[in-house]
């Protein structure tokens, strides 16, 4: 494929404004925390940050999360940034179709044969169907539309409710418009944690014939409705075989060699099905080939995976050195891929 740099117009729109967002504050904690965790001095950490995110595109929790304060040039060279992502995301996902992926009662209509499981919509004058949906399911996750890192995602149990008018005016008034069969998840899954649904984040490319798995990502949450890091979960990168690369950690300085609820090593965690998650993948890819760089979420279930949602803004998970002993990332295959 040939090489397609990032236009250096865009980067430097990008620079202006992250320049006018700098949160002073917010570096020298970041710095400080880096400076205790690698015995660095802080000052110098402070520099380098700086010079990282005006020169390398590298944003400021990239450089605590993947470790930069201990990687030589050429090993942060590996690493995939957010801002390069977000540069992607710009470049490869068409305005007039992300829509799509933002709102999610009109994500689940898109790829409705991708979901495998039933849904509704929330409306005026449908609280007997709501009802009749949730009795029928017993417990059910709602979601807002459009919410990001979890938020806006809820669970209900039919027994709890007993007020169901109350209960379809709430869902009205706070905005809780999809409701949603709970996904069963694999027995692997439900092993290291049973009480929320574990997703695979698998960020790809497709380049209009071939689609290309740029990582994967294994999240777990804590038995709370998501497995975001605002529920207090947290992730470990899997290599091409859905193998994991390591402990878990997540951006606020947790290290887990064992899931703190089943006490099962995380390094030991190997995902099921993993030639039927890259074929379904692909599957989805195709489905709004406009949108070409996605990061999927997706649950393997007892019969196969099936997709949670899309993010056009595909964000990026990376290997963590200090935990995992590995220092280096997964931008070549970025590359190799897209051209940049």
């Amino acid at each position: 494929m040939p090489s397609q740099r990032l236009g250096l117009s865009d980067r430097l729109r990008y620079l202006v404004a992250r320049a006018r967002r700098i949160d002073v504050g917010s570096v020298l904690e970041r710095a400080k925390e880096a400076s205790e965790q690698h015995g660095k001095w802080t000052p110098r950490i402070v520099i380098d940050m700086l010079w990282s995110a005006g020169f390398n595109n590298v944003g400021f929790q990239d450089y605590i999360d993947y470790d930069f304060a201990i990687l030589t040039r050429s090993e942060r060279a590996t690493y995939m940034t957010h801002p390069v992502s977000n540069q992607l995301s710009q470049k490869y996902d068409h305005p007039d179709y992300r829509y799509m992926f933002q709102d999610k009662v009109e994500f689940n209509r898109v790829f409705s044969d991708f979901l495998l499981r039933d849904w509704m919509v929330v409306t005026d004058g449908n609280a007997d169907e709501v009802q009749a949906f949730v009795t029928a399911q017993k417990t059910v996750v709602t979601k807002e539309p459009v919410g990001q890192a979890g938020t806006g995602v809820h669970r209900y149990h039919a027994a709890e409710i007993a007020d169901w008018a109350e209960f379809h005016r709430g869902l009205l008034e706070r905005g809780e418009l999809l409701i949603e069969e709970v996904i069963r998840q694999h027995e692997d899954l439900a092993a290291v944690c049973p009480g929320t649904v574990n997703t695979t984040r698998v960020t790809a490319f497709f380049d209009g014939r071939e689609t290309h798995i740029l990582a994967m990502a294994q999240k777990f949450g804590r038995g709370a409705v998501s497995d975001q890091m605002t529920f207090g979960g947290f992730y470990t990168m899997l290599d091409e075989n859905g193998h994991s690369m390591g402990p878990g950690y997540d951006s606020h300085a947790h290290v887990h060699v064992k899931h703190p609820d089943s006490d099962f090593v995380i390094a030991d965690f190997q995902l099921p099905m993993i030639d039927e998650v890259k074929a379904f993948v692909d599957q989805v890819a195709r489905v709004v080939p406009q949108v070409q760089y996605v990061g999927w979420d997706i649950v393997v279930t007892p019969d196969g995976p099936v997709l949670v949602e899309g993010n056009w803004g595909a964000g990026v998970y990376e290997n963590k050195p200090s935990v995992t002993g590995i220092r280096t990332g997964n931008k070549g295959r970025y590359r190799a891929a897209i051209g940049f």
